[in-house]
């Protein structure tokens, strides 16, 4: 086990620090509000305040705040996902105090200036248009649209045009004040410094944040609607193959087993679609799986892009290995099992290794309200799972798939 002390602050903020020996320091600030929790005229609202974040504070104009990030000499990030909004910072081990002095007052105290509103519009507006250029982005929206009529999910994270050009400054401070509050709020540190001196510095800097009743939005689970879809696009070279699925309700045992089974149908270059569908038969260079095992989201997608004569092919291939996985004709043998639990408990170590990355992991399970310690007893747990179990798996979700194929037109 890591050493990791869990607290929560009295104004309400949610605090995990992690003692480890690193010269660096890994902090992340999380809201927890997000795409999943949008109202239909708020799409893209959470995304919007997450660039404003960075636009000036009561003490920090746009130029001084960036300098001062800068002045950090690490890594500074931010991003909005399906239920929260994060904002990072990895730096040397002393830089530590000022990265949470400046996150705090961005979190804390920022003031949406009109004039940086409107230019960040128009980044987020070229932002959306760019993936609609993206045949792969484009894609995956399309799918969305065509699978969900009441899940969030429909929704791009960066909201729509329409929606992103009609906020108002009032609409974003509302938003803000409403959701930016301590009780809200969920901090990981990653350090060689002491629990107890962490502590005290996120007190320091946070304290004077005054907590108030939330309420979120309820998050609306939905089943995809199974039909085939096709669509064009002018100008594109590539056609497209989306395979959506969802499941709910697996067991612990069955997500593990899911987890394996989807790095071995699409999520390796050693997968069964890419043997498949490259490496046999030219037909593809792109070929992968993703699977999403958040409660509200449970979605598995398998994408491709093949030349528009090979669509056909192509779909023919995918439809065959899926039924070949369920029908247990594509042998798992327990060699291929052993080196599929070695990759999972490998992504573990690499995650545990990396400060930034296990400053993220903690900080999630803590907003999902999991054990925090879950990846390491993973790894236990993916020695109990048999090939009897991944194929049992594979019949539960490989079923009544969206499918959505992209082309020229």
């Amino acid at each position: 086990m890591f050493d990791a002390r869990q607290r929560v602050l009295p104004n309400g903020i949610k605090l995990i620090t992690i003692k480890k020996d690193t010269k660096l320091a890994a902090f992340h600030a999380a809201v927890n509000i997000g795409a999943l929790y949008e109202s239909n005229n708020e799409r893209g609202i959470s995304h919007f305040i997450e660039h404003m974040l960075f636009k000036g504070t009561v003490s920090r104009n746009n130029k001084k705040l960036n300098i001062d990030l800068e002045t950090l000499g690490g890594e500074y990030n931010a991003y909005t996902d399906n239920t929260s909004t994060v904002y990072s910072a990895t730096s040397l081990r002393e830089e530590l105090e000022k990265s949470v002095d400046i996150i705090s007052d961005m979190l804390m105290n920022s003031t949406f200036p009109q004039e940086e509103i409107e230019k960040e519009r128009e980044v987020i507006l070229s932002e959306i248009r760019s993936s609609k250029d993206d045949i792969e982005d484009y894609s995956f929206d399309r799918i969305n649209k065509i699978a969900f009529k009441k899940s969030a999910l429909r929704y791009n994270v960066a909201g729509n045009e329409k929606d992103i050009s009609k906020f108002t400054r009032e609409d974003l401070v509302e938003f803000y004040s409403k959701y930016y509050v301590p009780n809200n709020c969920y901090i990981s540190i990653v350090s060689s410094y002491g629990h107890e001196k962490v502590y005290q510095l996120i007190y320091k800097y946070f304290n004077k944040w005054k907590s108030k009743e939330v309420k979120h939005n309820n998050i609306i689970f939905e089943y995809n609607t199974p039909r085939k879809k096709i669509s064009s696009k002018k100008d594109i070279e590539q056609s497209t193959i989306l395979y959506l699925f969802t499941f709910n309700g697996l067991s612990e045992k069955q997500e593990l087993a899911l987890r394996i089974l989807n790095h071995k149908f699409g999520g390796s270059n050693n997968s069964i679609l890419f043997t498949k569908l490259r490496e046999e038969r030219g037909l593809a260079y792109d070929v992968y799986t993703d699977l999403d095992l958040d409660e509200g989201v449970k979605t598995l997608y398998v994408y491709t892009s093949v030349g528009e004569e090979n669509l056909k092919t192509a779909v023919d291939v995918i439809e065959d290995c899926i039924d070949k996985v369920k029908n247990g004709d594509i042998i798992f043998k327990d060699d291929m099992v052993g080196l599929m639990k070695k990759v999972l408990k490998t992504a573990v170590v690499f995650t545990l290794e990396d400060p930034t990355d296990m400053g993220n992991y903690v900080l999630h399970q803590s907003i999902k309200g999991e054990d925090i310690y879950k990846l390491i007893n993973d790894i236990e747990k993916i020695e109990t799972i048999k090939k009897e179990d991944i194929y049992e798996v594979a019949k539960i979700v490989f079923n009544n798939p969206t499918i959505h194929i992209l082309k020229r037109g």
